[in-house]
């Protein structure tokens, strides 16, 4: 069984995610191994640089800043390094899910819904948290502007919209209680397994 776990910026996603992990549930953060991708697959390199140019990478590494400032106003671009990476990734997660033994896997996903898919998990997380709350993590991880923070939650869907597709909600304004919601939804999709 395939859980996606999604959530906009700030929301706090991978401290949900670490907490899943704790329990035992092995967790596949798609931003990550894309990432990595970007980084390791020749055929991913090729193609990049033939889209963006040479500055794609800084001495064979992936220059992050270059791509971002590239996609933030360019949906276009953005759409196409998304149908050259994306592939790759579906095609590293199914690998990695069947090396999996574990009742149930998380794949995390920031847009889930904004991509349109839905229709590749059982169910859905979806962490949510209060718009001040969540500019406030995002400035005091990477040093963005409040401004910046608010374009990029604008990008995304709403909470409310995620919440009505989504089949669990998780609000972590307070850890404690975001965590004690994860425990019971753990507990629901172990039941759903095994009824």
């Amino acid at each position: 069984m395939v859980v996606g776990l999604t959530g906009g910026i700030g929301s706090g996603k991978t401290t949900i995610l670490n907490y899943f992990k704790s329990l035992g549930v092995p967790v596949y953060i798609a931003d990550q191994e894309a990432k990595a991708l970007m980084n390791s697959s020749t055929e991913i390199k090729q193609q990049l640089i033939c889209l963006f140019g040479d500055e794609a990478y800084k001495e064979g590494v992936l220059n992050r800043a270059f791509l971002s400032a590239k996609i933030f106003n360019d949906k276009v671009l953005l759409q196409k390094m998304n149908a050259i990476v994306h592939p790759k990734v579906a095609a590293h997660f199914k690998t990695w899910l069947q090396q999996q033994e574990a009742p149930y896997v998380i794949k995390e996903a920031a847009i889930i819904f904004e991509n349109n898919h839905q229709d590749q998990y059982d169910y859905i997380i979806t962490v949510i948290a209060d718009e001040d709350l969540r500019i406030q993590r995002v400035m005091a991880r990477n040093g963005a502007t409040e401004d910046n923070v608010k374009s990029i939650i604008k990008n995304q869907w709403s909470d409310a919209d995620k919440v009505k597709a989504s089949d669990f909600v998780i609000v972590n304004n307070s850890l404690k209680e975001a965590k004690d919601k994860a425990f019971q939804i753990h507990n629901s999709l172990l039941k759903k397994l095994n009824p």
